[in-house]
């Protein structure tokens, strides 16, 4: 018996898109050494472990929150490895996205200075 270890596209890729940002702003926006290979391989669906999970899920809640104004702030929900990959516990693919109402195109903002120097990037 084989495992399953390619899962197909992930939920993150869905995301990553409807807020405009790429592999790279994950990357830049992570204060825990996260690599390109290891953000294509979440969004290729290979199989991770809760750990790397974990820190994909911080690094994009970093990523959006260190480009959104203090009063775009007040609305956003952090996400969950559960709502980044449909093959974690507690998946569910009909529930819409926490911050639906909220997204914006966040491509062309970058880092804010202030958040940079707080998480040690700068």
């Amino acid at each position: 018996m084989t495992e399953l270890r390619d899962l197909g596209p992930q939920p993150l890729v869905l995301l990553l898109e409807s807020w405009g940002l790429s592999n790279h702003d994950l990357v830049e926006a992570s204060p825990e050494q996260l690599t390109h290979k290891q953000v294509q391989r979440a969004c290729q669906g290979r199989k991770l472990t809760l750990k790397m999970k974990q820190k994909l899920a911080r690094t994009l809640n970093f990523a959006v929150w260190g480009r959104l104004t203090n009063d775009e702030r007040e609305g956003f929900s952090e996400y969950l490895p559960k709502h980044l990959f449909n093959y974690s516990k507690g998946f569910e693919a009909d529930i819409p996205d926490l911050n639906a109402g909220a997204v914006l195109s966040l491509g062309e903002r970058k880092l804010r200075r202030d958040f940079r120097e707080e998480l040690g990037i700068e």
